[in-house]
C-alpha cells in the first residue's frame, strides 16, 4: 500500500514537471512569437514614416512601391505568426490595395529628375538627409533579403546617392556664398573647398558633378584673388601706419 502511495506520489511530481516543461515551452514560443510580431510592426511603421517622409523630396513612384510591398509583406509575416492578431486581415487587404495602388502609378509615371530647392530650416535638411540615409539602408535590407532585384536597387540607390550629394554641395556652397558676401573671405574657402572634396571622393559621376567642380573652382579662384587683394590693401596700410609712425617719432620737436 506505502508502495502504490510513493508511485502515486512520484507519478504525479512527473506528471507535474512534464506539464511545468510544456506550459514553459508554450510560453516561450508564445514570446517569441511577440517578439517577432513586434519586430514586423516596426518595419511597417518605419516604412509609412518613410513614405510620409518623401514627400519632402523629388516624385519617386518606385520608392513608395518598394516600401508599400515591404509593409505587405511585414503584415503577411504578422498573419502567420499570430493570425489571431486583432485586425490583422483586414490590415494585409488594406496595403494589398496600396501596393496595387503605388504598382499602377509607378508602371505609369517614371521617376524624373526635378529640381530640389534647399530648405531654409536646417533642421528640416538634417530630417531630409537622415530619410535619404534610411531608405538607402532598407533598399539594401531589401536586396539582401531577396524581396528586391539587383538592377532595381542599383538605380534607385544611385539616385539617392546623388540626391544626398546635390543636398550635401548645395548646402555648401549656400554657406560659402554667404560667408563671401559677409566678406568672410576665409570661412569661404572652407566651404567651398569641402564642396570639391566631397565632389572629388564621391562615387557619383555624373553631368552634376563635372559641372559644378568647374562653378567650385572658379568661385575658388575668385576668392584667392579676393584674399591677395585683401592682403595687399592691409599691408599698405600697415606700411602707411608704421611709416606715420616714424615720421611723428623723427618730426623736429616744438619749442615751447
Amino acid at each position: 500500500m506505502i508502495a502504490i502511495i510513493i508511485g502515486l506520489i512520484v507519478a504525479l511530481i512527473v506528471i507535474v514537471v512534464v506539464v511545468s516543461s510544456i506550459q514553459q515551452h508554450k510560453e516561450k514560443l508564445e514570446a517569441e512569437k511577440r517578439i517577432k510580431v513586434a519586430k514586423q510592426k516596426a518595419v511597417i511603421d518605419e516604412s509609412e514614416d518613410l513614405i510620409f517622409n518623401l514627400a519632402n523630396l523629388p516624385n519617386n513612384p518606385n520608392i513608395v512601391k518598394i516600401l508599400n510591398r515591404r509593409s505587405l509583406n511585414a503584415a503577411k509575416t504578422m498573419q502567420e505568426l499570430m493570425p489571431e492578431v486583432k485586425g490583422i486581415k483586414k490590415r494585409v487587404q488594406e496595403l494589398q490595395s496600396r501596393l496595387k495602388a503605388s504598382e499602377d502609378l509607378a508602371n505609369n509615371q517614371a521617376s524624373v529628375e526635378e529640381h530640389f530647392t534647399l530648405p531654409d530650416n536646417e533642421q528640416q535638411l538634417v530630417g531630409i538627409l537622415q530619410c535619404i540615409k534610411k531608405l538607402r539602408a532598407v533598399l539594401k535590407s531589401e536586396q539582401n533579403k531577396g524581396a528586391l532585384d539587383a538592377q532595381t536597387f542599383t538605380a534607385e540607390d544611385q539616385r539617392l546617392a546623388t540626391m544626398q550629394l546635390k543636398i550635401n554641395i548645395e548646402s555648401l556652397v549656400k554657406r560659402g556664398t554667404q560667408a563671401f558676401n559677409k566678406e568672410m573671405l576665409g570661412s569661404a574657402r572652407q566651404y567651398f573647398e569641402k564642396a570639391l572634396q566631397s565632389l572629388a571622393s564621391s562615387t557619383v559621376k555624373n553631368d552634376y558633378v563635372t559641372t559644378r567642380q568647374s562653378d567650385i573652382s572658379q568661385q575658388l579662384e575668385e576668392i584667392t584673388d579676393a584674399l591677395k587683394h585683401t592682403n595687399a590693401k592691409d599691408a599698405a596700410k600697415k606700411a602707411k601706419s608704421e611709416e606715420n609712425e616714424l615720421d611723428l617719432l623723427f618730426q623736429p620737436k616744438k619749442k615751447w
